[in-house]
């Protein structure tokens, strides 16, 4: 299976980053977001930053990932990894909004 993980920028110089994420530590190309200083959470997928993360979406999407890993090694109870969704009516993005089904 191939997903994006969260990573944060340790350092980076002409174009590529040390970064860390998920307990290992990766060179990632910066060609598709820039330059980015250290601190900075991006999405990395096969080696590239595919997009710049806020510190919360890095913390949802490793909250997702560890779900998976739950879910992969047995379990079925997946609420405390999505608390963000919990008690609270599904909305729809707002370019989707007021389209008819």
């Amino acid at each position: 299976m191939c997903v994006g993980i969260p990573m944060q920028v340790v350092g980076a110089e002409d174009g590529v980053a040390v970064c860390e994420g998920r307990g290992r530590r990766e060179r990632i190309d910066l060609a598709l977001v820039g330059e980015q200083p250290a601190g900075t959470w991006i999405l990395a997928y096969q080696g590239s930053a595919v997009r710049v993360l806020t510190p919360d979406e890095a913390f949802q999407t490793a909250a997702a990932l560890d779900a998976l890993e739950a879910v992969l090694a047995g379990g079925t109870n997946v609420d405390a990894y999505f608390a963000d969704l919990i008690d609270r009516e599904p909305t729809l993005p707002e370019h989707l909004r007021g389209k008819p089904p």
